[in-house]
């Protein structure tokens, strides 16, 4: 058998290289939506269908519609009571700032495509694969970036243990 890289490896080219039939493929394809992959990511929860929280987190987090809700006292969000603390949820980067303010952007860099990351430092956001750096509402302030992050409204529980982020 050939040697392949595993991270070039798709699922199906994997049950192939198996010699499995095209009956157990379809079977495996089947079977395969309820599969997840061998890794598992804390930084980007799903949504749980019927309402639920999974890893601190309530609704949407991916796609083009953004809308869901952070419990700020879970292991997984906590962190974002402390400012200068930045944390990405699915498609979204929530940062709460210096400045004691909250901030949801795009992770997805607007020049190729890669996640950015809040900056404490310097109180931005900051693409580590180009260097391109955003402000706090998304605008470039250098580039290659051309375009800004999208932004997203946060709303604060008034007890502080919630946040709600919406596109």
């Amino acid at each position: 058998m050939e040697n392949v890289k595993a991270d070039k490896m798709k699922r199906g080219e994997f049950l192939r290289s198996l010699g499995l039939s095209t009956s157990t493929l379809m079977a495996f394809y089947c079977i395969g939506t309820t599969m997840t992959a061998c890794g598992s990511s804390d930084d980007d929860p799903e949504p749980t269908p019927g309402g639920g929280a999974v890893n601190g987190v309530t609704g949407t987090t991916t796609g083009n519609a953004i809308n869901f809700t952070l419990d700020l006292t879970h292991n997984n969000a906590k962190d974002l009571k402390t400012a200068g603390t930045g944390k990405v949820f699915g498609d979204v980067l929530v940062a709460f700032t210096t400045d004691s303010q909250y901030v949801a952007l795009s992770r997805i860099c607007t020049h190729e495509g890669s996640t950015v990351g809040y900056r404490k430092d310097q109180n931005d956001i900051r693409c580590p694969t180009h260097q391109s750096e955003f402000s706090l509402t998304g605008a470039v302030e250098k580039g290659p970036a051309t375009s800004p992050l999208k932004a997203y409204k946060t709303s604060l529980s008034t007890d502080g243990n919630t946040l709600t982020v919406t596109a």
